[in-house]
Parts: structure tokens; sequence; C-alpha cells
């Protein structure tokens, strides 16, 4: 009988690693029938059956089951699922079949059980890096030392990457030094936004077009994953793209070819995949805004950055290495209290805001001393906290985090960290403020002390 082992599923972890990776195989696991829970792995050379006889590796005691009602097996990296003449038929999407490549994600249906195949994810807790930057990104940090030394062992490699962490945290720049590390080096890095291109282009902008095959399609067009044969595309802001877009984007993952807009063949494409968000991608998939199958696709080896106020440690180190890279003279002195009120300082804006402060300073500073003063007042208005000095996308995101915070914390405070009274007052769901809390790190009890 099949184990209920279930801590290695990856939808059912409460609290996200900061680095997990995929194996290759997958997990079997009932979600429904009177079998509901159980689970089984599959490996490579290793075909496992799933009927109601003793000799199948998952068996079941749903009577509608057959004996050996149907098989799966791992060739290559495809999982491919077959019915072994089973009576009453084995079935995905209402469908019958016989023989079936599936994914992360698939249901299959075989008499009154359902089972679902997840991704075998691990756990990464890397040793730190003895060193104190990769590439361009620098940290001293013991959680940016760990992602050194796993980014390090996963850049010369082809496995997508998923990059999530909060905004101005450095997704593009991890992204690139996965390429600059990796043997596509020599290659194209091309960076595209899915939250920046309207809705109706995105297809053409990601796949590319045919002359005519919409109006104003004058000339042909390749698109981004074309351009970056043979190197790397980063997909920022994955979180963003719309959920009827997203099968497209699937497709291209699994085929590694792209169709263009008006065309009926099919362009083989050489490509590393990198995505980044700002999102909670699994908080996404349980609302239904984003797929399943399309998350698991993305998230073989995932990285969680840690925002600036969680490493605090490392801001003098960034400091010192902001004023080196923007004095063209001698460097200029930081006073110990100057530095003393920067790591004081929350930056929602993280890095980003902290390097942008910096640069800001040295410019204005006069003589051989930091002027952090004008740097730090002049970085928001005064009614709001509204940064006029960022993209207009990644200030709206600021303020966004900056009005959750102060809501939730006050929320809880009031309710005396009464979840169910809480959510009832702000109308919102239950779980939805449970990751809002978890999100922010907050214990508004903190505050009574």
């Amino acid at each position: 009988m099949a184990s209920r082992d279930r801590t290695n599923i990856t939808a059912l972890l409460d609290e996200l690693p900061s680095f997990s990776k995929q194996n290759r195989g997958g997990i079997f696991v009932v979600i429904k029938g009177p079998d509901r829970g159980e689970s089984i792995r599959l490996e490579e050379g290793k075909p496992v059956f799933f009927g109601s006889a003793p000799t199948c590796e998952m068996m079941l005691t749903d009577k509608t089951v057959s004996r050996r009602h149907m098989s799966a097996e791992l060739l290559g990296d495809e999982v491919i699922v077959r019915d072994n003449d089973s009576t009453n038929g084995t079935f995905i999407h209402g469908s019958r079949f016989k023989e079936i490549t599936v994914g992360f994600g698939a249901e299959v249906k075989l008499g009154r059980t359902v089972i679902k195949l997840l991704p075998d994810e691990e756990v990464v807790d890397p040793e730190p890096s003895t060193e104190h930057s990769f590439g361009q990104l620098i940290g001293a940090d013991t959680k940016m030392r760990q992602m050194f030394k796993l980014l390090q062992d996963v850049a010369d490699t082809d496995a997508t990457v998923l990059i999530e962490g909060e905004t101005g945290t450095g997704k593009e720049l991890i992204a690139e030094e996965l390429h600059n590390h990796s043997k596509r080096k020599d290659g194209p890095f091309i960076v595209f936004d899915c939250g920046a291109v309207p809705r109706e282009l995105i297809e053409s902008a990601l796949f590319g077009h045919v002359k005519g095959s919409f109006t104003g399609a004058i000339t042909d067009r390749r698109g981004a994953f074309t351009e970056a044969h043979g190197g790397t595309i980063f997909l920022d802001e994955i979180g963003e793209m719309a959920l009827d877009l997203q099968p497209s984007l699937l497709r291209v993952l699994d085929k590694r070819a792209v169709r263009r807009v008006g065309s009926n063949t099919y362009e083989k494409i050489d490509v590393r995949v990198v995505a980044a968000t700002n999102r909670d991608l699994r908080a996404e998939v349980g609302k239904k805004n984003f797929r399943e199958d399309l998350y698991y696709r993305l998230a073989v080896i995932r990285v969680s950055v840690p925002p600036l106020r969680e490493r605090g440690s490392d801001i003098p180190l960034l400091v010192d290495h902001f004023i080196e890279q923007f004095t063209t003279q001698h460097p200029l002195r930081i006073l110990p209290e100057e530095m003393a009120r920067i790591q004081r300082h929350s930056w929602p804006g993280n890095v980003r805001e902290l390097r942008n402060t910096i640069e800001r300073a040295c410019l204005l500073s006069r003589g051989d001393t930091l002027n952090i003063d004008d740097a730090l007042l002049e970085e928001s208005s005064p009614a709001l906290g509204i940064r006029t000095d960022l993209p207009f996308k990644e200030a709206k995101g600021q303020l966004v985090e900056m009005f959750e915070r102060e809501y939730i914390e006050d929320l809880m405070r009031r309710h005396k960290m009464n979840l169910s009274a809480a959510a009832r007052e702000a109308q919102i769901d239950r779980k939805h403020l449970r990751e809002l809390i978890r999100k922010y790190g907050l214990d508004p009890r903190r505050k009574d002390d």
C-alpha cells in the first residue's frame, strides 16, 4: 500500500522555504475517493501501477477501479500515463484516453478516484558561500550567501528559475548574473516585462507575428523568445500576465517552439527561461488567478530574495559600495551617526531605494562627507510618502505596500490578534489576512509592549 508521506508535496507546504528545487519524476496523490491522501513517487525506470490488485504499487480500495487499471512511467522528461484496458476507463478533463503525456497539476480520474500529479519538490538549504558577492550582487547576510551558492550551482544548467521578492530587491540583477555565469553568457539576454505590454499586443511581443496577421502588422516581427535564441529570456512580473494568455506561454515552455501570430508553423527555439514576480504565485494559484501547471513549469528552481529590512547588517556594505560607485574622485566619508540613521530607515523600496538615495546624496554632498539629510528629505512628498523619483509602477507598489502594512498592523492590534474578528471587520478572507501578516512579518503585539 502506498504511504501517506506528504512532506514533499509542493501544494501542501504551509510555509514557503527560501529556496527549493524540483526533482525529476513527480508524486501522484489521491485527492478524491476512498483512498484520499495516499501518495507514491514516480522515478526513472520504475513504472507505477494503480489498481485494486495487491501487486499494484498504489493499491486502491475503490470498487470501481480495475485490478491493474492504469500505469505511469517517466520517460526522459515526460510522464506517460496509460489505461490498461480497464473496465470503466481512465479520463482527463472528462475525456477518455488510452495513452497520454501529462504535466504537473494534471488530474486523472479512474472510477470514483481522482489522482493528481505534483512535483517532487525538495527544500534546498545550501551552505553559505564564502564570497560576499555574486557578480554585481552584494551581501554578507547568511541568507544572501546561501542564495549566492545556489545561484552558482544552477547558473550553468538550463533549469527554469522563478525569482520571488518585493519590488527593488534586485530580481532582474539576479537573472542577469545567472546569464553571465552560464554557458549562454555570449548569447542574448532579453528582458520582457509582462506587466508593461498592452494585453492585446503581448502575444505578438512575446512570440512575434507575420505581416498582415492583424491591423498594423505591416511587416514580419520576431518576438522576444526568438530574439533570445541561444541565450536567456527574463520574464519580469510574470504574475501580471492575464490568465487567458498563460496557456500560450505554457505551450512554448513545453514545446520549446514558438508560433508567430498569424502563422501555422512552429519555430524551434533554444532559450533558458528565468521569471520573476513580486506576487505570491502560490496564493494566486489558489485564487485561480494563475495556472497551476504554469507555476510548476516555472518553479523548477525557486529563489526567494530577502527584503533589505531582513538583512540590515548588509546596509553598511551596500552604502560603501554605492558611495564608491557614485563618486568619481576620492570616496566620501560617512559619519557613524549618519550610518546609524540609514540603518534605522525602513527602506520599503529595498536595495533600489537605498541605491537611489545614496546616488542623490553623493550628488548633493559638498566636501568629503556624505550629505544624507537632503537626500532623505527629498525622497518623498510630505503628504502621502509618494516617491516621485521612481518609475510610476514602482512608486505605486511602494505606496500600496505602505498602506497594507499600516492597515493590517493597526487592524490586528485593535482586535488583539483575533484573526476571525479582524477579517470580518476588514471584509477580507481569513487566509488572505494571514498571508498579509506573514508577508510583512507583522506582530502588532510588539508595539503594545
